[in-house]
C-alpha cells in the first residue's frame, strides 16, 4: 500500500501553496550536500550500503508476529526438523488440492484517520475462484464497485499478497527459502498446535514474502492459523506500508485445513511527518467451497467483524 503525496495538499494542512517551492529548495539543498559528501567521503556509498544492508535484516529471518513468541523460546523440539518437513510436504499436498476447488474471495479493505476525524475511505472487490468446462481455473470478478480510498494506493503488490502471502502455504519447494524455528506448543480452542517462527532467509528483486508465526495441528500437521506481514516494504526504491494480518483456516475436507477468514487492523505514524498517518483496516474472505465436479461447500459468512461463520468448535477462533 503506497500512502499518496497528495494528501499534504489536503486543506486542513495548509500548506497547497508552498508545498511547490520547498520541494524546490529542499532538492537543491539536497544536490549540494550529495556532492559535498561525495568529495569529503569517498566511501559514502559504502556506507550507504550498509544502511540499506541493515533495514534488509529486519525483513529477513525467523521473527515470530509481535506477541506470539520468539525464536528459541523453549527447549528445542526433538522432532522439529521432521515436523517442518512434514508440514511443508502436507502444505504441498495441500496447495494441489486447494487448486481443485472453486470458492468465493471478498476483499474489503478501508483507511482512515487514526484519531477517528474525516471520512472512511474503501476499496471492495468480490470474485468468483472457477473453471471453464474445459477445467481451466481463473478468477471472476462479480462486485468491485469504484474505490474511495483517500489516503492510501493499493499496489500491485497488495494484490499480489492477497494471492500468496495472506492465504500463505509453506510448501516443501519453497521451504529452502525460509527461516523456520520452533517456538514452543500452544492450545488454541481444542487444538493441539506447534508454533513456529517463519521469515526469509533472503529478499529476492520481485518476490514477495512472509514473515510471522505459524500455528501447525499436531495431529493433521496442517497449518491452522497464520499472523505476521508480507516483506519487503520498499519495493523499486519506494516505502509502502503492509498491516500485520492474522489468517485463520478451517477444516473443510480430510485432513485439509483451507484459508476462510483474514484480518488486519493498523494504524501507521510517521514521526518524520513524511507521510500522513493513516489506520489501516483489511478482511478478507473465502467460502463456498466446492471441489471441482462435487458439492462440497461451505457454510454462508456472515459480515459480523470476528469470528467466521458456522464454525466448528473445533476450529482456531479469530481474537474479536
Amino acid at each position: 500500500m503506497f500512502i499518496a503525496w497528495c494528501s499534504y495538499s489536503h486543506k486542513s494542512i495548509g500548506r497547497h501553496n508552498t508545498m511547490g517551492i520547498r520541494k524546490f529548495l529542499y532538492a537543491t539543498l539536497a544536490l549540494l550536500l550529495s556532492f559535498s559528501a561525495l568529495a569529503a567521503a569517498p566511501g559514502a556509498q559504502r556506507s550507504q550500503k550498509d544502511k540499506d544492508k541493515g533495514k534488509d535484516a529486519s525483513q529477513t529471518g525467523a521473527q515470530c508476529a509481535p506477541g506470539t513468541g520468539s525464536p528459541g523460546a523453549q527447549t528445542a523440539l526433538s522432532r522439529g526438523e521432521d515436523i517442518i518437513r512434514q508440514f511443508a510436504q502436507h502444505e504441498s499436498e495441500f496447495k494441489i488440492e486447494r487448486g481443485n476447488y472453486t470458492y468465493t474471495q471478498t476483499l474489503l479493505v478501508q483507511d482512515s484517520d487514526p484519531g477517528g476525524g474525516g471520512e472512511t475511505g474503501e476499496y471492495n472487490l468480490t470474485s468468483e475462484i472457477v473453471f471453464t468446462p474445459q477445467g481451466k481455473r481463473y478468477e471472476k470478478v462479480t462486485y468491485a464497485p469504484p474505490p474511495t480510498l483517500h489516503i492510501i494506493n493499493l499496489t500491485p503488490e497488495d494484490m499480489q499478497d492477497l494471492q500468496d502471502v495472506q492465504p500463505f502455504v509453506l510448501t516443501t519447494e519453497d521451504l529452502p527459502k525460509y527461516d523456520v524455528q520452533f517456538s514452543g506448543q500452544e492450545r488454541l480452542d481444542e487444538l493441539n498446535t506447534y508454533k513456529f517462527c517463519v521469515g526469509p532467509k533472503r529478499i529476492e528483486k520481485n518476490q514477495r514474502y512472509f514473515q510471522g508465526t505459524l500455528w501447525v495441528d499436531s495431529r493433521d500437521l496442517a497449518v491452522v492459523k497464520s499472523e505476521g506481514k508480507a516483506v519487503p516494504n520498499i519495493v523499486n526504491g519506494k516505502r509502502q506500508i503492509f498491516p500485520l494480518f492474522v489468517t485463520y483456516r478451517e477444516n473443510i475436507e480430510g485432513n485439509f485445513w483451507f484459508p476462510t477468514y483474514t484480518h488486519a487492523d493498523q494504524s501507521f505514524h510517521d514521526p518524520k511527518g513524511e507521510f500522513q498517518d493513516v489506520r489501516v483496516r483489511m478482511t478478507v474472505r473465502y467460502k463456498n467451497y466446492k471441489r471441482f465436479g462435487s458439492t462440497i461447500q461451505l457454510g454462508k459468512s456472515t459480515e459480523v467483524p470476528g469470528t467466521p461463520s458456522n464454525q466448528p468448535p473445533t476450529q482456531p477462533t479469530p481474537n474479536k
